[in-house]
C-alpha cells in the first residue's frame, strides 16, 4: 500500500461517533437512561455521561485500546516500534483518565467493540452495571398504621 492510500485510510477513522459507539447509545437509550456525549469538561472525554448516576462510559475499539485475548487486537507488521509506542501511550491515557474519573466520585464502564457484535449480551450486560445500586434498601422508619 503506498503511503498516500495509506494516508487516505488512516483519514477515515474517528474518535467519536463510530459504529461500536452509536450501537451502545442506541441500547442504553432503548434501556430508558439519558445521557451527554463526548463531555469535554471530563477527563478522557468519556463517550456517554450518565450525570444522574454519576457515571461515565467510555466504548474502547480493540485494536486502539489493546483488547486482551481478542481476534481483533493484532499488531501491524511494519514500523512494530512505533505502534507499540502509541498503544502503550493510548492505554496510558485511559488508566489515568479512568483513575481521575474514580477519584472524583464517577463510576467508569467500559465496553470493548467486540462485545457490540452482541446486541442480547450487551444490553443485558448494560442494564446490570447501570442499575442503581442500592435499589433494595429500605427505610429505617416504620410506618405507623
Amino acid at each position: 500500500m503506498s503511503k498516500a492510500d495509506r494516508s487516505a485510510l488512516m483519514s477515515r477513522i474517528r474518535s467519536k461517533n463510530t459504529g461500536p459507539e452509536l450501537i451502545v447509545r442506541s441500547c442504553v437509550h432503548r434501556l430508558g437512561y439519558r445521557f451527554r456525549l463526548h463531555s469535554s469538561e471530563l477527563p478522557g472525554s468519556p463517550d456517554l455521561v450518565l450525570r444522574r448516576l454519576r457515571t461515565v462510559v467510555f466504548v474502547h475499539g480493540c485494536f486502539w485500546h489493546r483488547h486482551e485475548g481478542c481476534k481483533y487486537c493484532s499488531t501491524p507488521k511494519t514500523r512494530s516500534k512505533f505502534w507499540n509506542a502509541k498503544f502503550k501511550a493510548n492505554r496510558a491515557r485511559d488508566a489515568r483518565a479512568a483513575a481521575t474519573l474514580s477519584l472524583d466520585g464517577w463510576r467508569v464502564l467500559l465496553v470493548w467493540e467486540c462485545e457490540t457484535n452482541d446486541s442480547v449480551k450487551l444490553s443485558a450486560r448494560l442494564k446490570r452495571l447501570l442499575a442503581k445500586p442500592n435499589t433494595a434498601v429500605r427505610s429505617k422508619h416504620k410506618r405507623i398504621a
